[in-house]
C-alpha cells in the first residue's frame, strides 16, 4: 500500500497553540523530521453501509476515515459544550429560587 500520508506538517498549517494541546486535540510527539502527529489508535469498527458512503462521498481526497474521526471528536466537543450551558442555567435557576 502506498498511500501518501493525510497528515499534515507543522509547515502546511498555521502554529499550534497551547490551547490545542489543552483541549487534547493533539498530543506533542517530535520525530526526527520535526513533525508533530496527532495520537492515534488503531481500531476495528462496524459501520453501515450507507454511512461509510456517505462520508466518502463528502471526504473527496482527504480520506473518510479523517472526516468520521473530525466528526466524532466534534460530536464530543458539542456535548461537553451542552453540558456546561444546562449546569450554568440550572445554577443560575437555583440562586434565583434562593433570592
Amino acid at each position: 500500500m502506498n498511500r501518501k500520508s493525510t497528515l499534515a506538517t507543522s509547515d502546511d498549517d498555521a502554529p499550534i497553540t497551547q490551547g490545542d494541546i489543552d483541549a487534547g486535540r493533539l498530543v506533542l510527539r517530535k520525530r526526527v523530521e520535526g513533525r508533530v502527529t496527532p495520537a492515534k489508535k488503531r481500531i476495528t469498527l462496524y459501520l453501515d453501509a450507507s454511512l461509510i458512503e456517505h462520508f466518502k462521498g463528502l471526504a473527496g481526497e482527504r480520506g473518510y476515515q479523517t472526516l468520521i474521526n473530525e466528526t466524532l471528536k466534534m460530536s464530543l466537543q458539542q456535548s461537553d459544550i451542552e453540558t456546561m450551558i444546562r449546569k450554568a442555567i440550572r445554577e443560575e435557576l437555583m440562586s434565583g429560587k434562593a433570592a
